[in-house]
């Protein structure tokens, strides 16, 4: 018998956070740049996802990484890996 275990690939994106209000909850913006079907010109796609941010440190502004995972809540089911870049305070 041969015991091999199958380890899904989690998919992680990288991306902005547009807001921090919530508790725990970061909404994080993903853009992707796609080629138009029929014209061919670059244009910008963009989802909205919410994350997991357990220690509440990330802010608005700033780049960071998500990873998939099991769903936390109905709109819930990534979470904040580590922030790539601190948004710039003036």
């Amino acid at each position: 018998m041969n015991d091999t275990t199958k380890t899904a690939l989690k998919r992680t994106l990288v991306g902005k956070v547009v807001s921090d209000k919530m508790d725990k909850t970061v909404t994080v913006l993903i853009e992707r740049h796609v080629k138009h079907p029929l014209y061919g010109k670059i244009i910008v796609r963009s989802n909205k996802y919410h994350a997991h941010d357990e220690t509440n440190q990330v802010k608005a502004g700033d780049t960071v990484e998500i990873t998939e995972g099991r769903p936390i809540s109905k709109t819930k089911a990534w979470t904040v890996t580590r922030v790539v870049q601190q948004a710039q305070v003036i």
